[in-house]
């Protein structure tokens, strides 16, 4: 039976639609000439600027306490002082920190850079001072990875794909157009968005429902087993405490989300960080306001 939606969701449906599917068309997210500077559930403006055009990936090192940044001219971590480059220039594509150090991506090598093209999967373990190649090098570009202690989920745009131990991998098949991936740390959830919502995973990737009644999401991450901030391709956030079985609607941050990453805080509440276009935007309060 088709999905009949309430007129005012129906047109909101529609316009994350098409945003989504312009996003789904090149690296970066659309444009957007708002010069507002409310950064709070009004939404918020882009500011002085990234250390890359293209930002593919984002996430807290647990080893330093600082924030990385995965773009189109390889890694950033945010210092005191803002951001510095770190290891060798790679188009890191997909990105995802796995633990204390530990980072795997995708992409393509930089000049100078002795890796394939693509790199498939590559991992680091120095907190992006080198890089090793563990499989799929020439094959496999992967636009998204997830990691959690059950390994690494990632889709290269053809397939989405697991891996235990980085080496022999398994198809999966979300019923979705894939476009991101998320997974729970204990690895049991998986989430996959797409352009006709989001697709949702129990037992780590062998069946999949549609919750038609799902916000339509672009990105998501799942920061502890249960608790899973999803954005969509307007910048409302989107909050999961049952591992992406419901949502609740919090704030916004006015634009289309490149990257998203978050972690618990002392008081109970979230830490979330999402990148838009020429901007990080940080909420301490599980997504509610955001300030740059």
């Amino acid at each position: 039976m088709p999905l009949t939606l309430a007129p005012h969701r129906a047109r909101r449906a529609a316009s994350c639609v098409a945003l989504l599917a312009l996003v789904l068309a090149g690296c970066s997210a659309p444009a957007n000439t708002d010069s507002s500077r409310d950064h709070g559930t009004a939404g918020a403006a882009p500011g002085q600027g990234l250390p890359s055009e293209h930002v593919h990936g984002v996430a807290f090192n647990a080893a330093d306490d600082k924030v990385y940044l995965a773009t189109h001219d390889g890694l950033f971590r945010y210092d005191q002082s803002g951001p510095v480059r770190v290891g060798p220039v790679i188009d890191l594509m997909g990105f995802t920190a796995a633990g204390p150090n530990h980072f795997y991506s995708s992409g393509h090598p930089g000049p100078g850079v002795k890796m394939a093209n693509p790199v498939g999967l590559i991992e680091s373990t120095d907190a992006g001072q080198t890089w090793s190649t563990l499989s799929r090098e020439g094959q496999s570009d992967f636009h998204t990875l997830t990691a959690s202690q059950a390994g690494v989920v990632g889709y290269d745009g053809t397939a989405v794909l697991s891996t235990a131990d980085g080496q022999s991998w398994t198809t999966l098949e979300p019923p979705v157009d894939t476009f991101a991936l998320a997974v729970s740390p204990d690895g049991s959830t998986l989430l996959a968005t797409s352009q006709a919502g989001p697709a949702l995973s129990p037992d780590g990737g062998a069946t999949w429902s549609v919750d038609p009644q799902a916000p339509l999401l672009q990105l998501a991450f799942f920061s502890d087993d249960r608790s899973v901030v999803g954005v969509a391709p307007d910048g409302s956030v989107f909050l999961s405490t049952d591992g992406g079985a419901t949502w609740d609607q919090r704030g916004t941050v006015g634009h289309a989300p490149q990257a998203v990453t978050a972690r618990a805080q002392p008081n109970g509440e979230l830490e979330i960080l999402v990148v838009i276009e020429s901007a990080i935007l940080r909420s301490t309060d599980s997504g509610i306001t955001f300030t740059e």
